[in-house]
């Protein structure tokens, strides 16, 4: 399976009990979306590998006990234990508004109040202060904060994000 039709839910922390139950933190916003999964795909030496969920019991906001199938004791739990966690991309809660999704946005045209279209974006870099588009304009890099200042809407059907940039950002890449 290809990594890159996944995303990252999260990892299992730590066993709980001797019966094979574990404790998965969720790496997400909203935790409760989450309560009725199925299964999960485990990263088990790069390779992701489907898990059928038994049950699954919400802790706190970012953990819940769960018994998988197929983890029955102990041991199990524990050669499971740290791993991370994935599920496909179609099962991300849909965004709506000025939110969403790196992936989702990836090869969406970025066009400036000012300047018009100003190319596409390429990718991200995703900082701890501050995330940023990176958008390729004629092979140029165009570096932008991913705020909601700049953001300024979201057309999803024609693949456009619309900013307004502070003065002379835009300026110190094309000129």
């Amino acid at each position: 399976m290809n990594i890159d039709n996944f995303y990252y839910l999260g990892k299992i922390i730590k066993t709980s009990g001797y019966k094979g139950n574990l404790v998965f933190f969720f790496d997400v916003d909203d935790i409760s979306y989450y309560k009725d999964l199925e299964a999960v795909f485990v990263d088990i030496n790069k390779e992701l590998i489907p898990f059928a969920i038994n049950s699954l019991q919400i802790k706190d906001n970012k953990t819940a006990f769960v018994k998988m199938e197929d983890i029955d004791d102990e041991d199990q739990a524990i050669a499971v234990t740290g791993k991370e966690l994935y599920l496909p991309l179609s099962y991300l809660p849909p965004l709506t508004g000025k939110k969403f999704y790196y992936h989702e946005v990836t090869g969406f045209d970025v066009v400036d109040s000012k300047y018009g279209n100003i190319g596409k974006i390429d990718s991200f870099i995703d900082q701890a202060t501050q995330a940023l588009f990176v958008i390729i304009s004629d092979k140029k890099e165009i570096l932008i904060p991913v705020s909601d200042n700049i953001i300024k809407n979201i057309d999803r059907k024609a693949r456009i994000i619309e900013i307004e940039t502070p003065e002379g950002l835009i300026d110190i890449y094309i000129k």
